[in-house]
């Protein structure tokens, strides 16, 4: 649900939108940056796809957060910046359209190699092996539900409290994650389905010393 909550699909789905929000009115131009938008959503994935075994799911999913936090703030502030007329001079405007262009490119760069693809890969690794289907569906299920709140109500919170108070909240949802993630993710980097099923179990039962090996074992592979 976070990597909904944090706002990608409204990205992707409003990108041209978001744009014209920011002062670019041209239909041409915005399409255009839009696509560019897309574009490195696909790129940022096929880095993701290489970098998942090798700086583990855990610190991926931590920096992809860190800097999803940070491009928001910067999104927010942008339209802030526009939407609360701190400048009547156009050149202010254009300026704090192209800082919002920047933070939605920003987005995407650090959304796309972590938080795109690592909750999937966690999401098929740390169930056990009974009820891996059924957990990956209900997973699944939950992810496209909540695809489908965020990309209703944006528009709608937005006219509520605006874009930069709906980035703002997008920016402390991607803060909420970042926490679960560092308390309650694990790495399960190197490890084989039952590692990681012993893992839980080793968290469950407060076995430090069992879980500091399971760690150790991933890090090796």
């Amino acid at each position: 649900a976070f990597q909904q909550f944090t706002g990608i699909n409204t990205v992707m789905y409003y990108s041209p939108t978001i744009v014209k929000m920011a002062g670019f009115y041209s239909n041409r131009l915005a399409l255009f940056l839009s696509m560019i938008v897309a574009g490195m959503n696909a790129a940022g994935t096929v880095l993701g796809i290489y970098l998942i075994d090798r700086a583990g799911r855990r610190k991926l999913a931590l920096v992809s957060l860190a800097g999803v936090f940070i491009s928001l703030c910067l999104l927010s502030g942008a339209f802030f910046f526009q939407s609360d007329g701190l400048s009547a001079n156009p050149t202010m405007t254009s300026s704090g359209g192209w800082f919002a262009i920047i933070g939605l490119v920003l987005y995407i760069a650090f959304f796309a190699p972590g938080m795109g693809p690592v909750p999937w890969a966690v999401n098929s690794e740390i169930y056990p092996e009974k009820y891996r289907g059924t957990c990956g569906g209900i997973s699944a299920t939950v992810n496209w539900i909540s695809n489908l709140i965020v990309s209703e109500t944006f528009l709608s919170v937005v006219e509520a409290i605006g874009a930069s108070g709906t980035f703002l909240l997008l920016a402390g949802i991607a803060v909420l994650a970042l926490i679960f993630v560092a308390i309650f993710v694990p790495e399960t980097k190197g490890l084989s389905f039952e590692q990681v099923e012993r893992l839980w179990k080793a968290r469950a039962t407060d076995s430090s010393s069992h879980l500091q090996c399971l760690l150790e074992a991933g890090q090796e592979a």
